[in-house]
């Protein structure tokens, strides 16, 4: 059913205690799979696993039910995985479905029943909870007024059970799920070696007249090759379209002395990787290409240095700021003097870096975690400075994925080329 490998389900029941850890007395929590979404008629978008839900679970299928109750008077009822049904319809039009045996392996949840069971068994339990934890999809980027299975859950468990205390799962998730173990490290570490094939074989692949989707398409075969596939749509960026921050049109010829911004990552068993390199497309930087390159490199390098669990997100973002503002001014974009009498509340770098330098990774690509906290040991954030210069069209962008280590910061594309003459010098090898 999944193309990766199997995951060892002592993440699953580690996970599941740490959550349980965090619960009320006599608290239930409830965690619902992702939706599908119809795309037309009777065709659906392409499934996403709610990240909380496979965090928990590991399981990678629709219409999944997780029930989290320590407490319960019933032992049975303590950890409860619901699941679709499958049937001979089922096997013909869509395929394999986990059995209850095969969802207890991957999960390590000894109680596994099928999700047409769900509400007549959960009406029951809530009579004995007196908290419960509901999951919804909260993020401080996102601003959804949309509707989802969690959402509409909420409401109606609300409506049934309106003298239960509610509680939400959010604050407990997002801290567990920001500090990354040891399998998911080893996990985000393939996804992005399988990036770093991915890049290479670009390297190779681009030259003047080449299309921006045949990059694309280049990086894809690459991911599914690997059992892996994009974690977000990927920017194949050339010319002046480097400077829009997130172009997903990819249908430009790619033409000689542009530079080619291309930032994708892989999704490997749902965790995300995330890599920004910019590239000649000629193989060989112009003077002021190189330069501004190099300014953006120093920038990144500089940002690496910073990056340590005594320091927020937040903080991060600052700082760089103030980093790449010297160089902008090296570079002849910025005045110093103007910079002096700067507005501090709207700096004048923001014209040229419009935006943050970092954001936290894991099961999503802007994964879960609070950006005014000093970051934990074992949390993975990127680190993506960025210079763009319409009125010479060019846009340089540099990312990496760094894990947060008790002894400083490890670079988890390390291998991956990002000086300027290695990239020529492959590009021409």
């Amino acid at each position: 059913m999944i193309r990766y490998k199997a995951i060892d389900n002592a993440l699953f029941i580690e996970n599941r205690k740490k959550f349980i850890a965090q619960m009320k007395p006599n608290s239930i929590a409830i965690f619902h799979a992702g939706d599908q979404f119809l795309r037309s008629a009777d065709a659906n978008h392409a499934f996403f696993q709610n990240p909380d839900l496979f965090y928990l679970t590991g399981i990678d299928q629709e219409e999944t039910i997780l029930v989290l109750f320590p407490d319960a008077p019933n032992a049975a009822w303590r950890e409860v995985l619901f699941l679709k049904e499958t049937s001979e319809h089922i096997l013909v039009w869509e395929g394999y479905k986990y059995t209850k045996e095969q969802a207890t392996a991957c999960s390590g949840i000894q109680n596994c029943s099928w999700e047409t069971g769900f509400q007549g068994l959960f009406d029951v339990m809530m009579h004995y909870a007196e908290n419960v934890y509901i999951n919804l999809n909260e993020h401080d980027r996102t601003h959804f007024d949309g509707d989802y299975k969690d959402f509409r859950f909420a409401k109606a468990c609300k409506e049934k059970f309106p003298l239960h205390n509610y509680e939400r799962t959010a604050p407990i998730m997002s801290a567990l799920r920001t500090s990354k173990s040891a399998i998911e490290i080893q996990l985000m570490q393939k996804a992005c070696d399988i990036t770093e094939s991915a890049f290479r074989r670009v390297l190779n692949f681009t030259k003047p007249g080449v299309m921006e989707y045949e990059i694309e398409a280049e990086i894809t075969h690459e991911f599914i090759r690997n059992t892996a596939k994009h974690a977000y749509n990927p920017i194949i960026a050339s010319g002046i379209d480097s400077c829009i921050l997130h172009y997903n049109d990819n249908n430009k010829q790619c033409l000689e002395n542009q530079v080619l911004l291309m930032d994708f990552g892989s999704s490997y068993a749902n965790y995300a990787s995330d890599l920004t390199r910019t590239i000649p497309v000629s193989g060989k930087f112009t003077k002021r290409q190189k330069d501004v390159y190099n300014a953006c490199l120093r920038v990144h390098r500089a940002a690496t240095n910073m990056m340590s669990y005594s320091i927020t997100l937040d903080e991060i973002n600052t700082e760089v700021g103030k980093i790449m503002e010297s160089e902008l001014i090296g570079l002849g974009l910025l005045d110093k003097d103007q910079v002096a009498k700067q507005n501090p509340k709207n700096p004048l770098f923001k014209k040229y870096f419009p935006h943050g330098n970092s954001h936290f990774l894991g099961l999503d690509v802007h994964d879960v975690g609070n950006r005014y906290h000093k970051l934990a040991i074992g949390t993975v954030i990127t680190n993506e400075p960025g210079i763009y210069i319409r009125e010479e069209a060019i846009g340089i962008r540099i990312e990496n994925d760094i894990l947060i280590t008790a002894n400083g910061p490890v670079d988890l594309m390390k291998n991956i080329p990002i000086e300027a003459d290695e990239i020529e010098s492959l590009m021409n090898s």
